[in-house]
């Protein structure tokens, strides 16, 4: 599973990075995360572009709302309009809990929101449950999702 964290604040990306690998550790599930810090670059990731030609296609999208050059709302947007990204999951991880906030990325189609805690013990936490959720609960899609040809094309 491949995890892209789009997250400006070089703290949280520590911290998220190691909440991440801890759980693994415990999990025994494998996963790779992947950081960008703005906006732009998380749209060069998806889109696979500039530094990020040879970036693998994430399973999961962690998304910082207050991001630098494109905010996480346009990244969102991008995602959930463009049919090769729409499918991939994104979890908004967020200092701010004002209710527009949380409305206006649920009506971009995103798949959860979260206010990041405060305390460090509670922030590992929700991040664990983030990865668990995400890679022991639910099913996702095939990587290519929908717009793959049939196997018997071709």
């Amino acid at each position: 599973m491949t995890v892209l964290v789009v997250e400006d604040d070089p703290g949280d990306q520590m911290l998220i990075d190691e909440a991440f690998a801890e759980h693994a550790a415990v999990s025994g599930l494998g996963r790779q995360v992947m950081m960008v810090d703005d906006g732009a670059a998380a749209l060069d990731f998806l889109g696979r572009s500039g530094e990020h030609a040879d970036a693998p296609r994430p399973d999961l999208v962690v998304l910082d709302l207050n991001l630098p050059k494109v905010g996480g709302r346009a990244v969102l947007e991008k995602m959930k309009t463009d049919p090769d990204l729409r499918t991939i999951p994104v979890v908004i991880f967020s200092t701010s809990s004002n209710p527009d906030d949380i409305s206006g990325t649920y009506q971009l189609h995103a798949n959860a929101y979260i206010t990041k805690p405060t305390d460090f013990d509670d922030f590992t936490t929700v991040v664990a449950r983030i990865d668990d959720f995400f890679t022991r609960t639910i099913r996702l899609p095939a990587p290519d999702g929908p717009s793959a040809p049939p196997a018997s094309a071709a």
